[in-house]
């Protein structure tokens, strides 16, 4: 290997080759051994905790640099296979293919009924190269085994990689796969699987719905190419970032929702749909998830999030990652040290994804966890994502991406491994909230666009995004008060009755709370004006109410905290109030807390200077309104005084 690279500028002074020039060596090689081989060195290009990231990183060329084998031998193949010539069943098979891979190839050709489809073919003779190839590779680990006194039988390493390979030679096999994912995804909008054709599919042809969509690699090129105009680059940068975030939300609904996985998740096999869908190519093999192991995982992203790093031990052990016996409490404090050091912006890690992942990998690697195939698939995806966005915005942080659905899950879900999570998360051993993290679960789960469908109320159909201040602040209280009454709020229903009624009340009357209780203050103003003007004068309710922005004073918003201004559209607030189990929670709350007097007198103090601040508020609301009644244009000037 030395004497391949001597004109290598990456050696060191002792004349050692960088370990990208090995791996750009190990590729040359794999591609010259033949099919198995490539698919070996692509495989070990997602395992950077067993060969090291630059490696890999040179491996993973094997995606997308393997040489096409001719078309006559590829439509002699389709005519064995259909058993008829290509021409009785396509109009149309374009000459070169339009990607080729180590197991077969991709012509675009179209039917006779004009559907374009997707040809692929299975290269020749292939079964009994990969036969062939699995028995020497075994036959090699036997004699390695000897040589290095291993007890274990390395040789269970080629039977597992053989049953693997030969499952990807039968293509009706990938075609149930492609069902299968389509079927389990149906119910995610934009997530999108091609069709399979199955009258014109066999064991070596599969015929599927042509996607037509760019790679993610062209729109990386695009975006940054000197011939394109800069409005060509900005949109094809806003497409990138598009397919990553979608990517990302696709990686978390297979890892948390279906459990599903799509085993080769990297950028050849997505496409990014001009409807804005993200559509998944090659489903030569699938990894299902346990629900125990997408559970762990969801609480593993949690605890990274949060800087819980003995949580994320008992996580890894759920996920089968640390073995049994491990002394949980050093690899704490190693873990602790490794990403001690990240820094945190507004209550998310403010690093890049890969950096995480690097570290807790050279962890793995020193104590020697297991790597499950669904745990290396996840990390691979989202590092291959993160990696294309970074690309094209430098700015762009994965958990900033992803933590939203994660939250949304966790607030919405009603299962007894969620809630478990949740409590375990907003929750102290005395039940008493960790106002900081539920409140960072509150303004993280608020820029979901989805997350409206989940709060809206039952006699609202809007499916917009929460009402946001001007500065971007999210208002928790109006969050709080949608959810609660809502049919999933049942999540935070019964968190609010497993907690420490007493410490809630403590929390409220404490400094810390000044912005609940300044949001408090504007739903009373609310909800006082929406009597008033029921009560004093129906028109300016009609007319007036749906523009209180617009007439709102500049000294009244200038009084209001930037979350508290009068942003927010009209709300049924009453249902809050006849809700019943709403009134059981808060009667358990006030019952906990009567044992202390004094905690009683100051939240009884601070709930009179709420009404009256929101009262005020609300009464100068009445007079602007009336003001700008007065002023109204003469048509309407009659009807809104005589109401007024």
């Amino acid at each position: 290997m030395r004497k391949l690279l001597r004109s290598s500028p990456d050696e060191d002074v002792n004349g050692n080759i960088s370990e990208y020039d090995l791996g750009m060596v190990l590729k040359e090689t794999m591609l010259n051994l033949g099919p198995t081989f490539i698919k070996v060195g692509q495989s070990l290009s997602t395992r950077p905790d067993i060969i090291g990231s630059e490696i890999t990183k040179a491996l993973s060329g094997l995606h997308d640099q393997i040489p096409p084998f001719p078309r006559t031998l590829a439509m002699k193949i389709v005519e064995e296979e259909l058993g008829s010539p290509v021409e009785s069943f396509f109009s149309y098979v374009s000459e070169e293919p339009v990607a080729a891979a180590s197991f077969g190839q991709v012509y675009r050709g179209s039917t006779h009924d004009g559907r374009i489809v997707a040809l692929k073919v299975q290269r020749p003779n292939l079964y009994h190269v990969v036969v062939r190839d699995i028995y020497i590779l075994r036959l090699g680990l036997g004699l390695l085994q000897k040589i290095a006194k291993r007890k274990s039988d390395l040789r269970l390493y080629a039977d597992e990689l053989g049953k693997g390979l030969v499952g990807e030679l039968d293509y009706s096999i990938e075609a149930a796969n492609a069902s299968k994912f389509l079927d389990a995804h149906s119910s995610f909008s934009f997530m999108y699987a091609p069709k399979i054709f199955p009258d014109l599919s066999r064991k070596r042809v599969l015929t599927m719905e042509w996607v037509v969509g760019d790679s993610p690699t062209d729109l990386l090129s695009l975006s940054t190419s000197s011939t394109c105009s800069e409005r060509q680059k900005l949109e094809a940068k806003r497409r990138l970032l598009d397919l990553v975030s979608k990517g990302i939300e696709a990686s978390l609904v297979q890892l948390l929702e279906t459990g599903l996985l799509h085993a080769d998740p990297h950028p050849g096999n997505l496409r990014y749909i001009s409807s804005g869908q993200i559509g998944f190519l090659d489903f030569g093999l699938l990894c299902q998830m346990e629900k125990k192991h997408r559970f762990a995982m969801l609480a593993a992203i949690v605890h990274i999030v949060n800087g819980d790093w003995a949580s994320l031990m008992h996580s890894l052990i759920d996920m089968d990652v640390v073995k049994p016996g491990t002394n949980i409490r050093r690899i704490t404090m190693e873990l602790e040290n490794s990403l001690g050091e990240v820094e945190f912006k507004d209550g998310i890690p403010d690093v890049k994804f890969s950096r995480v992942l690097g570290k807790i990998l050279s962890v793995a690697i020193k104590n020697h966890f297991r790597m499950p195939p669904y745990f290396t698939l996840v990390l691979r995806s989202l590092a291959s994502l993160e990696g294309l966005a970074v690309a094209a915005d430098p700015n762009f942080k994965t958990f900033e991406a992803a933590y939203p659905y994660v939250v949304q899950k966790l607030l919405t879900e009603n299962s007894a491994e969620t809630r478990k999570i949740l409590h375990l998360v907003v929750l102290n051993k005395q039940k008493e909230f960790r106002w900081e993290r539920l409140a960072l679960f509150l303004r993280v789960g608020s820029t979901r666009k989805t997350f409206n469908r989940v709060i809206a109320s039952k006699n609202e159909s809007s499916l917009d995004y929460l009402p946001n201040s001007f500065s971007g602040v999210f208002d928790t209280a109006y969050l709080v008060l949608r959810l609660l009454p809502s049919r999933d709020g049942i999540v935070l229903r019964k968190l609010l009755m497993t907690a420490n009624g007493a410490a809630l009340i403590r929390a409220m009357v404490s400094k810390e709370a000044i912005f609940v209780r300044q949001q408090l203050c504007r739903v009373i103003a609310d909800v006082l004006y929406q009597w008033m003007t029921q009560t004093f004068g129906r028109g300016i309710m009609a007319t007036q109410y749906s523009s209180q922005v617009r007439w709102t004073s500049e000294a009244d918003n200038r009084e209001l905290s930037p979350s508290s201004r009068l942003s927010v559209p009209v709300y049924d607030y009453q249902s809050i109030f006849r809700d019943r189990r709403l009134k059981v929670i808060f009667s358990r709350i006030l019952d906990s807390a009567r044992k202390d007097p004094a905690l009683m007198l100051k939240f009884y103090w601070t709930a009179f200077a709420m009404v009256v601040t929101g009262s005020v508020r609300a009464c100068h609301r009445v007079l602007v309104s009336l003001a700008k009644a007065t002023l109204a244009p003469s048509s309407l000037l009659p009807r809104v005084a005589i109401s007024a």
